[in-house]
């Protein structure tokens, strides 16, 4: 996209709270290109308007839980690391292409923060569009995935899908690393967890994808247990900076992600 200034959006049931325009912006700041961002929470009743408005009036967009599996009729195509989750949390409006960025920024929020995942058996909780981004994204850093969700049926069929094992009793312990894609801990679910205390028996690092509250329920029990936590708020920059060098077309580059994000911390902190 050859222009000064974008249209973009984020579509989800509830973004009242997302980060996700100040975060462009400032992205796009750095390119020299400047956006408009509008942030759209919708039922799923509304999301067929919803999503032909950003279809015909928009540059591009984000999608957020929970509807970045039924953004696939819409579109005309989805690319690689779409097609690999089952998710799509980027549309190229003009073309109508679908991508993912979650298991590229959510690989590199784990390398940045000295998360090592090669070898070591992780328990995903939620196999939803960011469970299975976060679990294709391990599953090829070389890590032994396991996924979690209640029904039991379609926790079977996600996980033949995807290549990973399911997990019977995610209260069980004995993994190295636990990651939080339920969305259990924000808005109307905020103090709760998705688990125990118990389940981080034998594990090192606990991540959860929320970052409003910093420090979820299920962080604070993982500290609890001498874990190292790590919550999204980088994860969100990062799979950002991905979408937006795609709405560029731009090559991205793993240092100017960490130095663009290392700024923005700097921005924040300075107002």
């Amino acid at each position: 996209m050859n222009v000064k200034q974008l249209r973009l959006g984020l579509i989800g049931k509830d973004v009242s709270k997302s980060s996700s325009e100040r975060i462009h912006k400032f992205i796009l700041r750095q390119f020299g290109v400047a956006c408009d961002y509008e942030k759209i929470s919708c039922s799923p009743a509304e999301l067929d308007s919803v999503l032909r408005r950003l279809l015909g009036d928009f540059d591009a967009f984000n999608v957020t839980i929970p509807y970045k599996r039924d953004v696939f009729e819409y579109l005309d195509g989805l690319q690689r690391e779409a097609i690999a989750c089952g998710a799509v949390n980027t549309v190229i409006s003009s073309t109508r292409q679908g991508y993912n960025t979650d298991g590229a920024g959510f690989l590199l929020m784990l390398a940045t923060a000295g998360v090592a995942v090669q070898g070591k058996s992780v328990l995903v909780l939620g196999a939803g569009g960011s469970g299975r981004s976060s679990a294709v994204a391990l599953k090829n850093a070389g890590a032994k995935v396991s996924m979690y969700r209640r029904n039991r049926e379609e926790l079977d069929e996600v996980c033949a899908q995807l290549g990973v094992e399911a997990a019977r009793d995610p209260e069980a312990g004995g993994y190295d690393l636990l990651v939080n894609c339920t969305g259990v801990g924000m808005h109307d679910t905020e103090g709760k967890s998705p688990v125990t205390k118990k389940a981080f028996a034998g594990a090192s690092a606990a991540v959860d994808l929320i970052y409003a509250p910093k420090e979820s329920e299920f962080l604070r029990l993982a500290k609890e247990q001498g874990l190292k936590t790590l919550n999204g708020a980088s994860m969100l920059f990062y799979q950002a900076y991905f979408a937006d060098c795609l709405f560029l077309g731009r090559e991205p580059s793993e240092a100017e992600a960490k130095l663009f994000y290392e700024n923005y911390l700097k921005s924040t902190t300075e107002e």
